[in-house]
C-alpha cells in the first residue's frame, strides 16, 4: 500500500482548518502549523458579534460582493458555497438560522462550540497540530518541499508533497494575522499587492464640531442610503467620536477609498422622494432653523440625522423647504483617512491572483498553495468574509491533496 500524501497547512484560521479538512478526507497525512498556541483566534474574534457565517441572498447576488479575483468566484463558491456551507455546520452539530437581514449564524451564536467540534473532528480525521511554530519560508525539493519554521527560538524543517499557507491578512495582528509574510513571499518575486483597511470607519474631514458629538455620538443612523461614487447601498451606520463606521460604511469601503475627492453623500430617507418629504410638510415656518425642527418628526429623522442636518443648516442654510428636502435626499459628507489597518475587521491587499493558477497554486512555487484573506481580494461583513475563506480553503486544499 502506498504512502499517503504529506500535506501541511500553515496557518490555523478558517481557511486553512478547512483546507487541512478538505486534505484529510481525501486521505492525505496532514499537520497544521501556527504560530500561535491555539487555532482560530481572529475566528473566535468574529464570533463575539454572533458568527456571522454566510448569507442567504441568491448566489448571482453574493458573487457580486467580492471585488478582487475577476470571474473566479463564481466556480470558488461553487465548489463550496452559502448552502454547503449550512450543511458543513449542520453535520458538525451546530444547526444554523436565518436572520431577518438574511445573515446566516450559528444557533447559539457562538464560535467556540462550532470551533471545538471542528478540531475534534480534524483530529479524529487524523490531522496533527503543530503550535508555536512561525513559518519563516521554505526550500523546494525533487519529492516536494522543506518548509521552514522558528519553534520557539529553534529552526526546524518539515518534509511534505504540498503545502497550504492561510497565514491570513493584515487586520487584528494581535490574532496573529499580521501580513509578516508578506516578505517571504516577496523575496522569490512573487507580486503581494499593498494592505489597505477594509471594512472600517472613516473619519469626518475636519472632525465632527462639537454639537455635533454631543448630540450624535454613539448614535445610529438607520433606514438610510449611502453613496460614494457609482455605488448606493442601504443599510445603517453608526457616528462615532471620530467620524463614521457601520456596515452601509463597510460595504462601500473600496468606493470610498478610491473616490476622489472623498466624500459619502447620505439619503437620510431612501424611502420617500423629496416631493413626499414636502408633501408631509404641512405650513412651512419661516428660517432654516425652524424649517428642520418642524420637518424632523414628520419625517421620522433619528436625533444623529438631525444633528448631521442641523450642522448643515448652521454652514448653509436651506432657503426654502424644498432645499432642505433635497438636503435630506443628498447629503454631502466629506471624509478623511480610514481608520488604522490593526482596528479594520479586514484587509483588502495580498498575494496577487495573477500569481496563482485555478487550483490556487503559486505559479512560482509548484506545491505550494494559497487561500483566505492572504490573497488580494475584499467583500463587507454579512458572511462574506468567512464564506470566501471557506471557499478557498476548499479550492486550495482539494489542490494540494492532487485533486487539481
Amino acid at each position: 500500500m502506498d504512502a499517503p500524501r504529506i500535506v501541511a497547512v500553515i496557518g490555523g484560521g478558517p481557511a486553512g482548518l478547512r483546507a487541512a479538512e478538505v486534505a484529510a478526507e481525501a486521505g492525505c497525512a496532514v499537520t497544521v502549523f501556527d504560530r500561535k498556541p491555539s487555532p482560530g483566534r481572529k475566528f473566535l474574534l468574529a464570533g463575539v458579534g454572533g458568527l456571522n457565517l454566510t448569507h442567504s441572498e441568491p448566489l448571482e447576488t453574493f458573487v457580486s460582493r467580492y471585488r478582487g479575483g475577476g470571474d473566479r468566484w463564481p466556480s470558488l463558491l461553487a465548489d463550496f458555497g452559502p448552502e454547503a456551507l449550512r450543511a458543513w455546520a449542520a453535520d458538525l452539530g451546530v444547526p444554523t438560522f436565518v436572520g431577518t437581514s438574511g445573515r446566516v449564524f450559528p444557533e447559539a451564536k457562538k464560535a467556540a462550540p462550532l470551533l471545538r467540534a471542528w478540531i475534534a473532528r480534524l483530529k479524529k480525521e487524523g490531522v496533527a497540530f503543530r503550535f508555536r511554530h512561525a513559518w519563516r519560508g521554505w526550500e523546494g525539493t525533487e519529492g516536494g518541499l522543506h518548509l521552514l519554521f522558528d519553534h520557539e527560538g529553534r529552526a526546524v524543517s518539515y518534509p511534505c508533497h504540498s503545502a497550504v499557507l492561510a497565514l491570513g491578512g493584515a487586520s487584528y495582528p494581535e490574532t496573529g494575522s499580521d501580513g509578516s509574510w508578506v516578505p517571504l513571499l516577496e523575496a522569490r518575486d512573487i507580486a503581494v499587492a499593498p494592505w489597505r483597511a477594509a471594512n472600517c470607519g472613516y473619519a469626518v474631514a475636519g472632525g465632527w464640531p462639537e454639537a455635533v458629538l454631543a448630540a450624535a455620538e454613539g448614535k445610529p443612523l438607520k433606514n438610510i442610503a449611502l453613496t460614494a461614487g457609482e455605488r448606493r447601498i442601504e443599510g445603517e451606520a453608526l457616528v462615532t467620536r471620530y467620524g463614521i463606521e457601520g456596515s452601509a460604511v463597510y460595504a462601500l469601503g473600496a468606493a470610498i477609498r478610491e473616490s476622489d475627492p472623498r466624500v459619502v453623500r447620505i439619503d437620510f430617507k431612501p424611502s420617500l422622494s423629496a416631493e413626499e418629504l414636502l408633501r408631509r410638510w404641512g405650513t412651512p415656518p419661516r428660517s432654516s432653523a425652524a424649517f428642520l425642527a418642524a420637518a424632523a418628526p414628520r419625517w421620522r429623522l433619528g436625533p444623529a440625522a438631525v444633528a448631521l442636518l442641523e450642522w448643515g443648516e448652521r454652514e448653509n442654510p436651506s432657503p426654502t423647504p424644498r432645499a432642505l428636502a433635497e438636503r435630506v435626499k443628498d447629503f454631502p459628507l466629506p471624509l478623511g483617512e480610514a481608520r488604522p489597518l490593526a482596528e479594520a475587521i479586514s484587509s483588502a491587499g495580498g498575494v496577487a491572483w495573477r500569481e496563482l493558477d485555478d487550483s490556487l497554486m503559486l505559479r512560482a512555487a509548484p506545491g505550494l498553495f494559497v487561500a483566505g484573506e492572504m490573497i488580494d481580494w475584499e467583500a463587507p461583513t454579512g458572511g462574506y468574509l468567512l464564506q470566501g475563506c471557506f471557499a478557498t480553503g476548499t479550492r486550495a486544499g482539494r489542490g494540494a491533496a492532487g485533486g487539481g
